[in-house]
């Protein structure tokens, strides 16, 4: 990581028929790392009205990072992210936008700096994995410094 911040990149095996990539992450590494399932992030992109000089035609796009085994509360993202109201992106805004493919959107390194909400249950752990931007690669990294490296606020944002 080019920002100098102590991680551990890990890598484990991705089965390319496998389309629940959060899970298949967090079983994976509990299995070789022994972590919690719940130290194991997900990166999810969201779509949020542009605002009313849009006309309600554009969105913009948001970042949460949040626990593999959480449902994302898309009311409580989209209030942290100060917005009215979130929905998923679509696929190809999302790859296009962060330049990873879903599987593998690391919040780091994006290609187009987006808002960034972490759940505040990151701070319990000592190091949380988080997708390190291909599928099959995490980082382990001090929630601090993901908060800190990505600009992100900090919100109770699981369903």
């Amino acid at each position: 990581m080019a920002a100098g911040v102590p991680h551990e990149v890990l890598q484990y095996h991705h089965d390319p028929r496998n389309s629940s990539f959060g899970e298949e992450a967090a079983f994976a590494l509990a299995h070789t790392e022994g972590v919690d399932p719940e130290q194991v992030f997900k990166t999810l992109v969201v779509a949020m009205p542009a605002g009313p000089r849009s006309g309600g035609r554009d969105v913009r796009l948001g970042v949460a990072v949040l626990p593999v085994p959480a449902k994302l509360s898309l009311k409580a993202t989209a209030t942290a992210l100060g917005a009215p109201k979130a929905t998923m992106a679509e696929r190809a805004a999302a790859e296009r936008s962060t330049g990873y493919v879903i599987g593998g959107i690391s919040p780091f390194g994006q290609r187009k700096t987006l808002p960034t909400v972490v759940d505040e249950s990151a701070l319990t752990w000592d190091r949380i994995l988080c997708s390190a931007g291909k599928r099959g690669w995490d980082v382990a990294v001090h929630p601090r410094d993901l908060i800190a490296l990505t600009n992100a606020t900090t919100a109770a944002i699981r369903a």
